[in-house]
């Protein structure tokens, strides 16, 4: 740990905000790969530390014991996860997430002239850690259970990213020089799709494949699909075909090769992972909370990401409204004057907002209320996704009622449900 010499978001746990909470000993701390930038001041704001550790395990022990020597009351960072965090979370330290966006709002008010830099950006959210901790969600440890479900959920996320991103590159290629391979089935990046590719990279490999060739692939391959050969085979057929001299084929032959041989273990580590949330969610305590909310047993993944992002501690959301507006199911008002509009949020969570729409979307098809809130906004002028944010919003209320109750969604005890089912005969 080394001295400076002079002065000058949300996946942890939230937990409600202690406005009478006693003012002491507070930190900033402004956090990067390699250092970080501190400053300890006292309650009336004057530095008792500024200083630079570094991200080694010496450094981050170094902090912690100082912080705790000085009686830290709590500390101000940019971020609301990670290491550092974690490891100040489980030394017993109160930490504040504090937005960059607000921090950037904030240092206008302590230096007029502009500028900026790390130093002076502890020292900025040591302030509001001082003056306006009330302000920000403090953060807790996640239960072991909860974090684990996150990571693996999360990871998925991320993989599958991925290999949509691979795929759509996979897809552009074979439109440049062999389309008929990227349309014989649904998905390129399907494990049939890729076998096929895998097969038959360029034209000139299934010049010789009839309905007899393919339906013995097919059988190999374990295709479960309602096409005929003769079906995929008049579709490979009938799609267009490029003019390529041979050493652009060959060369192009090589390109898809390298995307199929990427793409297939990445598609069979995300089927992998897909198993093991299904049994991590069904394990959770907070599982079947969720998973209540899905008509196909086999659905995991959204209701794993539901309970991966909302967690177990019940005073992160002290009300459904923050619940709402934390997945981004709510709008933002917007006044001025007589003048009052409602526009899209985009400050929230955007794993559990896409958690949430896809909740709306798969229920709309089955659920009679769902599908009649759905209706009814599109039937006022709403586009599809305004009208899913709007049935979102509704399932936020009835899954933050059963998450406090700690009770899964029981249809017969949904009120507007049973009027709905009633008015309808």
């Amino acid at each position: 740990m080394s001295t400076r010499n002079g002065t000058s978001w949300s996946d942890a746990f939230v937990l409600g905000v202690d406005e009478g909470a006693t003012m002491g000993t507070v930190a900033g701390l402004d956090w990067a790969a390699e250092k970080h930038d501190v400053l300890i001041a006292d309650e009336h704001g004057a530095v008792l530390e500024a200083l630079v550790i570094d991200h080694t395990e010496q450094g981050i022990c170094e902090l912690i014991d100082l912080l705790l020597k000085q009686q830290v009351d709590r500390v101000a960072i940019e971020r609301p996860d990670g290491l550092l965090v974690g490891r100040l979370l489980a030394a017993g330290i109160e930490v504040l997430a504090i937005h960059p966006n607000q921090v950037k709002a904030a240092r206008d008010r302590f230096r007029p002239a502009g500028g900026k830099s790390d130093p002076f950006d502890a020292f900025v959210l040591a302030e509001l850690a001082r003056t306006d901790h009330h302000r920000f969600p403090r953060l807790a440890p996640s239960g072991d259970e909860t974090v684990a479900l996150r990571a693996l959920s999360r990871s998925r996320e991320d993989l599958v990213a991925t290999r949509v991103e691979l795929a759509n590159r996979l897809r552009g290629e074979l439109e440049r020089f062999w389309p008929g391979a990227a349309q014989v089935f649904t998905d390129v990046d399907s494990p049939i799709g890729l076998a096929f590719i895998e097969r038959y990279p360029t034209p000139a490999d299934a010049r010789h494949l009839g309905a007899k060739r393919l339906k013995a692939f097919l059988a190999r391959n374990s295709y479960s699909g309602r096409r005929s050969p003769d079906q995929l085979l008049e579709r490979l057929r009938s799609a267009p075909t490029a003019s390529c001299g041979e050493t652009e084929t060959e060369a192009r032959r090589a390109i898809v090769l390298s995307f199929v041989k990427t793409l297939a273990p990445l598609v069979e580590q995300i089927s992998l992972l897909t198993s093991q949330i299904k049994g991590a969610v069904h394990a959770h305590p907070d599982g079947e909370i969720f998973l209540a909310l899905f008509r196909d047993p086999k659905s995991s993944v959204t209701a794993a990401g539901l309970v991966a992002e909302i967690g177990d501690n019940r005073a992160r959301y002290p009300s459904a409204d923050s619940l709402a507006a934390d997945a981004g199911m709510a709008p933002v008002a917007v006044e001025s004057g007589k003048r009052r509009t409602a526009s899209f949020r985009r400050g929230c969570d955007h794993r559990l907002r896409s958690h949430f729409a896809t909740l709306a979307d798969s229920t709309r098809h089955w659920h009679p209320w769902a599908n009649d809130v759905y209706k009814r906004a599109r039937a006022r002028g709403c586009d599809h996704p305004h009208a899913i944010r709007i049935l979102g919003r509704a399932w936020t209320r009835i899954l933050w009622r059963c998450w406090q109750d700690q009770t899964p969604y029981d249809p017969t005890k949904h009120g507007n449900l049973n009027r709905l089912q009633t008015t309808k005969g």
